[in-house]
C-alpha cells in the first residue's frame, strides 16, 4: 500500500494513513486502499479489533484532497459522496470488528468523517474537530450530517456544521463526539488499552453487539441518501465554485449565495 501503513500484533491492528505532507488527506487512491484492507482485516480471524490513526503530529485526516473534486458537476459531486459511502465509510461502519478512531491532530470534513464512522473515538489534546465543508460552497458527504448528529444532537451538529467552525478535544468530549481525551503521548497507549480490552472478550458476541446497537440508528436510513442528493447539488452552484478557488488560491472566498 502506498498511503497506509499496517501493524498487527496481540491481535490489534493498528492502521496507520501515511501522508503526512498533506496532513493525511483523503484522495481516492487512499480511500481505495483503505477500503481493500478493512476487507482482509474484517475476514482475519487473528484480528479482534482495530486503531485507525494518522502519521506526524498534526492531523488524523485533514479533509478531503480538494483538488480532486474542485471542477465536479453536480452527477459527478453525487457519484462521489455515493461511491465514497458505499466503499468506505459504511464499510467501516459496519465492520464486525470494533474500530477505534486514536485523533492525533485536525480531524475535519472527511476525517472527521472518518473517525465517527469509527465506533469509539480517543482524541488528544491538541485535537481539533469540525466540518468545514460550507466555507467550500459545499456539505458534508461522506455520513456526517448523520453520524454527527446521531452523536452530539441536532443542535449541536447544526452549529458546527454551519458555521464551519473547529472544536478541541475537551468540547468534544464534552459533548460527546469523542470517548477518551489524553495528552498526545498518551494517545496510542489509550487506544491499545481499549483494543486490548475489547480482544479478551468474545469476538461472535461483541460482532452481534455491533449489529444490535447499529440496528437502533438504520430502521431509517433515508438521511444518506438525503445527504449525497444535497452534497451533488451543491456542485452546480456559484458558490461552490467560489469555494473551492478560494481554497486553493488561500484566499477568503466572497459568496454570492447562489
Amino acid at each position: 500500500m502506498k498511503n497506509i501503513l499496517l501493524e498487527i500484533n496481540n491481535g490489534i491492528a493498528v492502521v496507520t494513513l501515511n501522508r503526512p505532507d498533506q496532513l493525511n488527506a483523503l484522495n481516492r487512491e487512499t480511500i481505495s486502499e483503505l477500503s481493500g484492507l478493512l476487507d482482509e482485516l474484517n475476514n482475519n480471524k487473528n484480528v479482534r479489533a482495530l486503531i485507525l490513526t494518522g502519521a506526524g503530529e498534526k492531523a488524523f485526516v485533514a479533509g478531503a484532497d480538494i483538488k480532486e473534486f474542485a471542477h465536479f458537476n453536480i452527477e459527478e459531486g453525487r457519484a462521489l459522496s455515493a461511491d465514497g459511502q458505499t466503499e468506505l465509510f459504511d464499510k467501516l461502519e459496519n465492520m464486525s470488528k470494533p474500530c477505534i478512531a486514536a485523533i492525533n491532530g485536525y480531524a475535519l470534513g472527511g476525517g472527521l468523517e472518518l473517525a465517527m464512522a469509527c465506533h469509539i473515538r480517543v482524541a488528544n489534546t491538541i485535537a481539533k474537530l469540525g466540518l468545514p465543508e460550507v466555507s467550500l460552497g459545499v456539505i458534508p458527504g461522506y455520513g456526517g450530517t448523520q453520524r454527527l448528529t446521531r452523536l452530539v444532537g441536532m443542535g449541536k451538529a447544526l452549529e458546527m456544521i454551519c458555521t464551519a467552525g473547529m472544536i478541541d478535544a475537551d468540547e468534544a468530549l464534552k459533548w460527546g463526539l469523542v470517548n477518551h481525551v489524553t495528552t498526545p503521548e498518551e494517545l496510542m497507549a489509550k487506544a491499545t488499552d481499549i483494543a486490548t480490552k475489547i480482544s479478551r472478550q468474545s469476538g461472535a458476541a461483541i460482532a452481534q453487539a455491533l449489529h444490535a446497537v447499529r440496528a437502533a440508528y438504520q430502521a431509517n436510513n433515508g438521511g444518506f441518501t438525503a445527504e449525497i442528493e444535497a452534497f451533488g447539488a451543491c456542485f452546480g452552484t456559484p458558490d461552490f465554485i467560489e469555494g473551492t478557488s478560494a481554497f486553493m488560491e488561500r484566499r477568503k472566498p466572497d459568496f454570492s449565495n447562489k
